[in-house]
């Protein structure tokens, strides 16, 4: 009976036709949008304000009851938007929109409106007062209604409280003025810390080019002694034996110091390339082999693949290895032995591990084993040591990208390794040759050469000038700053020119300069041989054009091979130069 009289048939006879069909429909879209205009009029969630033309509030929804505490009974009529609007923000947006639409427009709801008024969207902030004259800041959309002629009848405001975006950002804002502040703070402790390391590596340059020209006097000298006729008493070779001794362990001190200074400036920079392991191995075989025949111990480098190369720095690859070779060799018993061996320990890296059969280690050594200057109770040992020498390791390593470890048990020795990232084979080019090596020239008849040493300090030239007088086929010319260098290499054109780098006057870094630009002195081999040895200063050298950077202390053996090698590089561009008709 109930469906019946809900029936549209029955409640209304037309609903059967089209026409009723249609205005069922009719009736039920305008049912939905009146419950969707409730809906909105009635939500918690925003304040719905209408006016009419002139401003006054018509409509109150229940959101704007909520966020302002007035009653719809308490405005309608009464006032406009302006007067629960902060006076002076109306008065400020005013004046605002009258510089930038160029007309004046009066402080009031005007203010509010007049852009929706002009159909320019609006959307704008504000702060609210509340029936309690608390206030809150909101965000509000304007729209103006228009009748049937297009009209305008009145304006929506809708409005939406602002207060909780406005914390966060005031507390982004206070969390970024704080990370500003940090900023700040980290930057100035940057700078001081970056300065602070400056002034340390600056300081241990000037200490170790103080430290190194004296060394140089004192263990040149003693090399000479070593070596001259009449050769020393046993009595005085006992004692020469202990002053070069000591020479290059301070040496050895002065070197591990500044290494370290400066990997912890940050400033050590490393030239990355294919590394042939085993050409690398059989150089640092041939560097330790004596150390080793003093103390019995047999080296036992295992077979290598010719084809494994590491990607990383040579002369540092090589500094690791001889420091692994050195520790295993000083820390060994009596005619021990020390195995190398190489592995791939996963196909991205390869692993150079160096085993001894000395003592080991117990677990708590091991634990501060790459500890600055901790030597793990052997300061009373018979061996020297400065502490530093595994830490300088471990930190080239890591900056080549590899690893380091160890592994000993007390008693039966220790195993270090480390393992460095793999690099491809590197493929020479098709029809080019690796270099041949120079050929090593004829000793019979050899013509008089030349060298000039520019040197400002006597004990230096005395002791170079001492060790040409064993070799009557160099004279020696000495000059001592670069300007009188400079006069008497054009003057006698030496074949080979033997340059300090701190002169008086000009530097030897500038004295080279001249010299290249200088066509009749520019073939002429220049050699370092200076007591600034840090790494930075051996690569400035070598960039500036030096044929060879030597530091100071001078070892002889070193600086004889890199003066026969300007020499026979002298004599090849003399050769050139007759080949080809210039005249020197």
């Amino acid at each position: 009976m109930l469906e019946e009289i809900c029936d549209p048939a029955i409640l209304n006879p037309a609903a059967g036709t089209a026409e009723g069909i249609t205005e069922v429909r009719r009736q039920e879209a305008l049912l939905k949008t009146g419950a969707l205009q409730n809906a909105i009029l009635n939500s918690a969630n925003f304040s719905s304000i209408a006016t009419d033309e002139k401003g006054v509030i018509q409509i109150f929804n229940v959101g704007a009851e909520r966020m302002l505490g007035y009653a719809a009974a308490d405005v309608l009529n009464k006032i406009t938007p302006a007067d629960i609007s902060d006076p002076q923000e109306v008065i400020a947006r005013a004046k605002a929109l009258s510089v930038e639409l160029e007309t004046p427009i009066a402080p009031g709801f005007e203010a509010l409106v007049f852009k929706a008024s002009r159909g320019i969207e609006d959307i704008y902030e504000l702060t609210y007062i509340r029936k309690d004259r608390s206030r809150f800041p909101a965000v509000v959309s304007v729209t103006a209604l228009r009748g049937a002629q297009n009209a305008i009848i009145g304006y929506l405001l809708i409005g939406t409280d602002n207060t909780a975006r406005k914390r966060v950002e005031a507390e982004r804002a206070q969390l970024y003025g704080a990370l500003q502040d940090k900023n700040a703070e980290l930057e100035s402790a940057r700078f001081v810390a970056e300065k602070a390391n400056l002034a340390k590596s600056d300081f241990l340059s000037s200490m170790s080019h103080e430290l190194r020209t004296p060394l140089n006097a004192i263990l040149g000298f003693a090399q000479l002694l070593e070596v001259g006729s009449p050769p020393p008493t046993d009595a005085q070779a006992i004692r020469l034996h202990q002053i070069t001794k000591a020479g290059w362990y301070l040496l050895e001190l002065i070197n591990e110091i500044l290494d370290l200074a400066v990997i912890e400036s940050g400033r050590l920079s490393l030239s990355r390339e294919p590394v042939s392991l085993i050409d690398v191995m059989r150089e640092c075989q041939a560097m330790v082999e004596s150390q080793a025949q003093q103390r019995g111990i047999q080296l036992n480098f295992r077979p290598l693949d010719s084809t494994w190369f590491a990607n990383a720095d040579r002369t540092r690859v090589k500094q690791v290895l001889i420091n692994l070779l050195s520790n295993a060799i000083k820390y060994n018993r009596e005619h021990g032995t020390v195995e190398v061996k190489c592995t791939a320990s996963t196909p991205e890296h390869i692993r150079i591990s160096v085993k001894d059969s000395g003592a080991g280690l117990p677990p708590e050594n091991l634990a501060q084993l790459f500890q600055p200057f901790n030597r793990l109770g052997q300061e009373a040992g018979t061996e020297e040591g400065t502490g530093i020498g595994l830490v300088v390791t471990k930190r080239l390593v890591e900056l080549m990208g590899g690893t380091i470890g160890v592994e000993s048990t007390v008693g039966a020795g220790s195993e270090f390794w480390i393992e460095l990232i793999r690099d491809d084979t590197p493929q020479l080019a098709a029809g080019h040759a690796m270099p041949a090596k120079l050929a090593p020239q004829a000793q019979g008849n050899t013509a008089l050469r030349t060298l000039l040493y520019v040197e400002d300090n006597p004990a230096n030239l005395m002791l170079v000038e001492q060790i040409i007088e064993g070799h009557p086929h160099v004279r020696m010319l000495s000059a001592r700053d670069g300007i009188l260098g400079i006069v008497l290499a054009r003057a006698h054109l030496p074949d080979v020119i033997l340059m300090d780098i701190n002169l008086p006057g000009i530097s030897g870094i500038q004295a080279l300069k001249i010299l290249r630009e200088d066509p009749a002195t520019a073939h002429i081999p220049v050699i370092a041989l200076s007591a600034n040895a840090m790494f930075r200063d051996i690569e400035k050298g070598l960039e500036a054009g030096f044929f060879r950077y030597l530091t100071k202390p001078i070892k002889i053996n070193e600086f004889m091979n890199a003066l026969d090698d300007a020499l026979k590089f002298s004599e090849m561009e003399l050769v050139n130069e007759n080949e080809t008709g210039q005249i020197r």
